[in-house]
């Protein structure tokens, strides 16, 4: 617990600024500038007791866009969501039968032009996070965009960008790698400024020697020390780094050691994202509203539906693996004993122990006579097959 949290009852003019701002004292338009403050100044107090930290607001907010702007901004956040899920499922149901997910879209557009992460839809996400300050209306992305970030994340680490050459390859998803990294510096010019003014709202009181002044009994931190989570952060710069390790396996050759290391850091940039999810589900849980942990649950959702798929299909792999490293031991066995005159033709003694080199081939599920010269009277000559 913080000092501001222990000490704020103890004054009678230390009605916190949340309280009053809550009760209409401070007023909708001093707690929307408080939110949307970008610049915070501290001042100089002689009241060392009851206010040692004094902060005002020294920046304008210009108002909010109209409703009809958070309207489409909602509307592409609904579209980003489904066109990701259907590409997820449809990918999934594909990796299920066998079959590869191809790059086709829907009646022959391209699957990178239907995704938030690819040509097309990138430069909108960027646009409205960037203008996202003041979408405050139907889908305030103050509270909300984190959740637009993670669908532009999931659908740049679980979609590759696909292109006829390397070089075009290479452009794409350059573009990406440099869309990720605008979009959580856009989302941080964002969220951290609400965070903030949330910080200063709860933990601070009302001077009154303006209309945004505060008393504090501690330093006023950017982003608060409440939420903990940040656009720009570990999860990001890990997708960033299994997206160039992408391009790097596309440009000069996928190897075993390469393809590991794409696949190690494709695997934590899933954990670190799977991991924001929650976070942010039980922040929004907590702050309560039905609307955002409804759209923060659904993104969730999709997260765990894409680390499912995913699994699903390393675990496919490494059964496809299995069963042609067990085909290519038994064909490899079998050319070894007819070099040497005897074939694989019926199964051992059932009152004989296997061997090690009997055993490696019964695992095969091949029929076994024999595999040593030794036990002689249990091979079978070529020639001599019925």
């Amino acid at each position: 617990m913080s000092y501001d949290q222990m000490l704020s009852p103890l004054f009678g003019a230390g009605q916190s600024a949340w309280r009053a701002s809550q009760h209409g004292g401070g007023g909708d338009a001093v707690t929307r500038q408080i939110l949307k403050c970008t610049r915070w100044q501290l001042e100089e107090t002689t009241d060392f007791v009851t206010c040692p930290y004094h902060y005002y607001c020294d920046s304008s907010y210009p108002g909010d866009y109209p409703a009809a702007v958070g309207f489409l901004v909602a509307a592409f956040a609904a579209y980003c969501f489904l066109s990701t899920l259907a590409f997820t499922v449809l990918d999934l149901v594909r990796g299920s039968n066998g079959g590869s997910a191809p790059a086709a879209g829907f009646r022959g557009i391209k699957r990178k032009y239907l995704l938030p992460s690819g040509p097309f839809l990138l430069p909108l996400v960027l646009l409205a996070l960037a203008k996202g300050q003041r979408v405050n209306s139907v889908f305030p992305l103050a509270q909300l965009g984190p959740a637009l970030l993670l669908l532009l994340q999931a659908s740049a680490l679980a979609f590759r960008n696909e292109a006829d050459g390397d070089i075009r390859y290479a452009v794409l998803e350059a573009s990406t790698v440099s869309g990720v990294l605008h979009a959580s510096l856009y989302l941080d010019a964002v969220v951290l400024p609400y965070y903030t003014g949330l910080e200063a709202l709860r933990w601070s009181r009302f001077s009154g020697e303006c209309a945004s002044c505060l008393c504090r009994m501690e330093p006023l931190v950017v982003g608060g020390t409440a939420v903990q989570y940040r656009g720009l952060s570990k999860t990001a710069l890990a997708i960033i780094f299994a997206l160039c390790s992408r391009m790097v396996c596309r440009i000069y050759g996928e190897e075993r050691l390469s393809a590991w290391t794409r696949s190690a850091l494709e695997g934590v940039g899933w954990v670190f994202v799977a991991a924001d999810a929650v976070y942010l589900v039980g922040w929004v849980a907590a702050e309560g509203g039905f609307v955002g942990v409804a759209a923060y649950s659904l993104v969730a959702g999709l997260v765990f539906l894409s680390v499912f798929g995913k699994v699903y299909r390393f675990l496919a792999w490494v059964e496809t693996r299995q069963s042609q490293w067990k085909s290519s031991l038994c064909h490899s066995v079998d050319a070894s004993l007819r070099r040497i005159g005897w074939s694989i033709h019926q199964a051992p003694h059932p009152n004989r122990e296997l061997g090690p080199a009997e055993y490696g081939l019964h695992l095969c599920n091949c029929n076994l006579t024999a595999v040593t010269r030794t036990s002689a009277q249990y091979f079978v000559p070529v020639e001599s097959r019925e």
